[in-house]
C-alpha cells in the first residue's frame, strides 16, 4: 500500500501514532498486501497483454495513430503496475525478515541497510502511485482540450515532462525533509513531517477535487459538439454521450474507492499525534477506525491497477497472444473501421483498438463539420465495448 507512514516509519526516532499502526500485526498485514497486490499485478498484467481476438490485416485499412489519451491510460496502468511491484518487494522482504523491523531502532543506528532498504522501498511506491495520479490528472486535461480542439499526439511529450518532473521533484523533496539530518536520526517535529505529507497527498487532492469538474465540463462540451452536427440529438448520440459519462464515473469511482481510505486514515492518525497519550481509553474508538482503515489500505491501493484497467478498457479476457513469431496481423493495434455513405459523401467512424483502446486520430473526411465531433468522440470513446462495433454510430 502507499502511505506516508511507511517513510516516517524509517525513521528510528519516529512518531508514537506511526509506530502504533505499522507495528500491529505487521506479519498479518504483509500477507494482506502481498496477496492484494499480486492479484492485481497478475490481472493488471493479462489486461493489458495483446490478445488473439480482435486481429485486423495490415494493409486493409491504413494503420491508426494512437490518441495521446490512449497512450496515457496505458502509463498509468504501468505506473500502477510498477507500484504493486514495489508493494510485493516491501511485504516479501519484511515477512521473509522478521527481524528487519526491529533492527530500524535507534540502539541499532549502525546497522543501516535496513534503514536504506526501508526507504529506497517506500520511496519506489510513493514515485510510481504518485506518477499515476499526476497522469490521472493529465488525462483529464487532455481529454477536455482535445473536445476543445487544444490538444493532440504532441502534448504527450508535455505530460511527461510535467508528470514525471514533478513526481520526482516532490518526492525527493517530502523525504528530504523528513529525513533531515539523516535516515538514522530524523529530526523531530511536525515541521519536517508535515512536507512529507504535502507532497504525498498533494496530487492525490488533485484528482479528487479537480478531475471530476473537468469530467464534467467535457461530458457538456461533447453534448454540445453532437447536438451541433445537424442541430438534433439521435438516439446513437444520446448513447455515446452515455457511454462517456459512465466511463468517466467509473474512473473517479476507482480512484475515490482505492484512496479515500488513506485520507481518512491520515486524518485519524495526524489527530493521535497530536494527542499526549495515543494509549488514552477515550481514543479507542478512534484507534479501531484508524487500524480497520490501515488494512483496508492494504487491500484498496494495490487494487487500484486491476480496477483501473477494468474501468479503462472494460473486461478484454484470457485469450493471450503470446507468439514472438512476425504476423501478418496486428495485435496491439486491433481495430474496427467503417465508412458509411450518407447523402453523397463519405463520413468518419473512429477506429477503436482492443489492446490499449488506442483511437484513430488523423483519419478525417471533409463534410460539414463533421470532424470536430467525430474527433471528440473517437477519443473519449476509447475502451467502451459498445463503441467497439464496426457498425455506423451516427458520428
Amino acid at each position: 500500500m502507499a502511505s506516508p507512514r511507511l517513510e516516517t516509519f524509517c525513521c528510528p526516532n519516529r512518531d508514537d501514532a506511526t509506530d502504533f499502526i505499522v507495528n500491529f500485526q505487521p506479519v498479518f498485514f504483509g500477507a494482506i498486501c502481498i496477496g492484494s497486490a499480486g492479484l492485481s499485478l497478475i490481472f493488471s498484467v493479462l489486461q493489458i497483454l495483446p490478445k488473439r481476438r480482435g486481429y485486423r490485416r495490415l494493409g486493409q485499412y491504413p494503420l491508426p495513430k494512437p490518441a495521446s489519451s490512449s497512450r496515457i491510460l496505458f502509463i498509468i496502468s504501468i505506473c500502477d503496475i510498477l507500484g504493486c511491484a514495489g508493494i510485493i518487494v516491501r511485504s516479501s522482504v519484511w515477512l521473509g525478515l522478521p527481524g528487519l523491523i526491529g533492527e530500524i531502532s535507534t540502539s541499532n543506528s549502525s546497522e543501516a541497510w535496513p534503514e536504506v532498504f526501508c526507504v529506497g522501498s517506500a520511496m519506489w511506491i510513493q514515485l510510481f502511485f504518485s506518477a499515476s495520479f499526476w497522469w490521472m490528472f493529465c488525462y483529464a486535461v487532455d481529454v477536455f482540450l482535445v473536445v476543445k480542439r487544444s490538444a493532440g499526439i504532441s502534448t504527450i511529450v508535455l505530460y511527461h515532462m510535467i508528470t514525471w518532473g514533478l513526481a520526482v521533484l516532490l518526492c525527493v523533496e517530502g523525504v528530504a525533509m523528513l529525513y533531515y539530518p539523516s535516515i538514522s536520526s530524523c529530526e523531530n517535529g511536525l515541521q519536517h513531517a508535515i512536507p512529507h505529507y504535502i507532497t504525498t497527498y498533494a496530487p492525490m487532492l488533485l484528482v479528487l477535487l479537480v478531475n471530476p469538474i473537468l469530467f464534467t465540463r467535457t461530458v457538456t462540451s461533447v453534448t454540445s459538439l453532437l447536438k451541433g452536427r445537424q442541430g438534433i440529438y439521435t438516439e446513437n448520440e444520446r448513447r455515446l454521450g452515455t457511454e462517456i459519462k459512465i466511463r468517466f464515473f467509473k474512473i473517479m469511482l476507482v480512484f475515490f474507492i482505492c484512496w479515500l481510505p488513506n485520507l481518512i486514515n491520515e486524518g485519524l492518525l495526524f489527530y493521535l499525534e497530536m494527542q499526549t497519550d495515543i494509549k488514552a481509553s477515550d481514543l479507542k474508538n478512534v484507534r479501531n477506525v484508524a487500524l480497520i482503515t490501515w488494512f483496508i489500505m492494504g487491500i484498496l491501493n494495490p487494487m487500484q491497477a486491476f480496477l483501473n484497467t477494468l474501468a479503462f478498457h472494460g473486461w478484454t479476457g484470457l485469450d493471450v497472444d503470446l507468439s514472438l513469431q512476425p504476423r501478418r496481423e496486428l495485435a496491439w493495434d486491433s481495430a474496427s473501421t467503417s465508412l458509411v455513405t450518407a447523402g453523397g459523401y463519405n463520413t468518419m467512424v473512429a477506429s477503436t483498438l482492443l489492446y490499449q483502446s488506442h483511437v484513430q486520430e488523423g483519419k478525417k473526411l471533409a463534410g460539414n463539420g463533421h470532424h470536430q465531433a467525430s474527433d471528440a468522440a473517437s477519443v473519449l470513446s476509447e475502451g467502451n465495448d459498445g463503441l467497439r462495433s464496426p457498425v455506423y454510430m451516427g458520428w
